[in-house]
């Protein structure tokens, strides 16, 4: 099918309810779709220096949370928060090296499961990053599972890229080789033109396989939760080259820096202090990015973009066959990701790891014909969360959860004061609250009085500093502010306690 025609097709699902027509008797289907390390503001209909035809359609379609952030700038407990819908003090897993949590001894069924029992056909494919573990886990839900390789990512019954495509996997990692850790060292984040094929790459695969089970695995008797979550743009950035074709590198925009040399007094210099491994690379990332010519530094922001524009050719080809299979008439889309990534600002820092703007915030869409028709084609100014997205979720479908979960529903009228996130990398734990006008960032200093924490703070204008470069948290003219977010933040971490005491009984 032709992506135009899709496009009326789609649209004309989406009217339907203007239509008069009968709600259908069964739950509507649920297109869960997600990458790794995407940026809040790597979408076209924000950014038009970054080609997401799909996603701006969504966009434009459903609505489009302006405002949304992850609740762990991290991979682990990031995703293990949105499966559940607690924060991650809650569930315990609050960094990438924490423990999966035991299979029989989890909060709550996680939301693959809790619509099996529901009577959902569940199908995953790639990741979802559940931690370390000493076994292979369940597949928590899902009846059909495709993912890249065994380790953190081992599921009993899951298809693996690394064993089905062990050549196209091989290629792939000999392409990466030097990449360092998790693909983020240097060469990771200056990246490629990709020679391995596009169906080798781990999200290649992946997708190929999606597409392949929707031409023969749907059961048309049930709803469907259709759960597609691709690895990148995290780095490695080595691209395809039709994609990166897509770009101008005298179009990418140079990345901002600071007006200092560096971070004194913030969450972030306090993580490079007490954690070696977070010094060093960003000492790498520094000393690299920061002599190279301006074109090259473009050239990182330029692989990144085609990696997202990559991926979202994807989702659009996976969103083609389910119109194709008449399984976007009665839908719920979400569209989102795990946290950002910093791509270079603050003296030239990458991957998250930190509580500013381009690490927690997060793209958020719903789309589909569920969404009311008022609410089509808005941006949603509203804090919103990660862990919204399994009330959300569960509500249309109609399951019922825990009443003491802190999420709400986005697609009700319900709001949070602010959005709430925590940090758990240094020696001592951060937390932000943010409104869409002010950040407070609190966090334990250990160092300064032997066996005593001292909670120090930030507090940045958003509207005005919206990189974050200057600390208010200080001046006297902004008390007022800083005391009431702090009784705000203090508050919020008093009921995270409370509502893990009613939800583990």
């Amino acid at each position: 099918m032709k992506r135009r025609n899709f496009l009326k097709l789609a649209g004309a699902a989406l009217a339907a309810p203007h239509l008069g027509l009968a709600a259908p008797a069964r739950p509507p289907d649920i297109i869960f779709l997600m990458t790794d390390q995407q940026r809040w503001d790597a979408l076209g209909v924000l950014n038009d220096k970054i080609k997401t035809p799909t996603l701006d359609r969504l966009a434009k379609q459903g609505i489009l949370f302006r405002q949304a952030t992850c609740q762990a700038p991290m991979c682990v407990p990031s995703r293990n928060a949105l499966m559940f819908g607690l924060y991650p003090s809650q569930t315990g897993n609050v960094k990438n090296g924490s423990p999966a949590l035991d299979e029989a001894q989890l909060p709550l069924a996680p939301l693959a499961e809790q619509l099996r029992r529901a009577g959902y056909q569940t199908a995953g494919f790639g990741k979802t990053h559940w931690g370390q573990s000493k076994k292979p886990n369940t597949t928590r839900g899902f009846e059909t599972r495709v993912v890249g390789a065994p380790g953190v990512e081992a599921e009993t019954g899951a298809r693996y890229w690394t064993v089905e495509n062990a050549a196209g996997a091989a290629a792939y990692h000999k392409e990466a080789t030097g990449y360092g850790a998790g693909e983020e060292g240097v060469p990771g984040y200056i990246g490629c033109t990709s020679q391995v094929p596009e169906s080798d790459h781990r999200d290649g695969w992946i997708a190929e396989q999606c597409l392949k089970w929707l031409d023969a695995g749907v059961d048309a008797n049930k709803p469907l939760f259709l759960y597609l979550s691709f690895y990148k743009p995290h780095a490695g950035l080595n691209v395809p080259k039709r994609f990166a074709d897509l770009y101008d590198l005298a179009h990418i925009p140079d990345t901002p820096q600071p007006p200092w040399a560096q971070e004194t007094d913030t969450h972030l210099a306090y993580t490079d202090l007490t954690n070696k491994n977070h010094a060093n690379r960003f000492r790498n990332w520094n000393a690299a990015f920061s002599k190279m010519p301006r074109d090259e530094q473009r050239r990182m922001t330029l692989r990144y973009y085609a990696n997202c524009s990559w991926l979202e050719h994807y989702f659009g080809r996976v969103l083609e066959k389910l119109e194709k299979l008449g399984r976007l008439r009665h839908t719920l889309i979400v569209f989102t990701a795990d946290h950002g990534d910093m791509l270079g600002e603050r003296n030239w820092r990458f991957t998250k790891y930190c509580l500013y703007e381009s690490s927690v915030r997060v793209p958020l869409i719903l789309a589909g014909s569920v969404v009311p028709p008022a609410k089509r084609g808005t941006v949603d100014e509203r804090p919103a969360e990660l862990v919204d997205v399994l009330p959300t979720i569960a509500q249309t479908a109609g399951v019922q959860l825990p009443c003491n979960l802190p999420g709400l529903n986005l697609l009700g009228d319900d709001r949070h004061a602010a959005s709430f996130c925590e940090l758990h990398e240094a020696d001592g734990p951060a937390w932000m609250w943010r409104t869409p006008e002010w950040k407070l960032i609190l966090f334990t200093d250990r160092r300064r009085v032997p066996g005593k924490e001292e909670i120090r703070g930030e507090l940045y204008d958003l509207k005005n500093d919206p990189h974050e470069w200057r600390n208010l948290y200080a001046e006297e003219k902004h008390a007022a502010i800083r005391e009431r977010l702090k009784a705000q933040l203090n508050a919020r971490i008093a009921l995270l306690r409370n509502h893990w005491q009613a939800i583990s009984g």
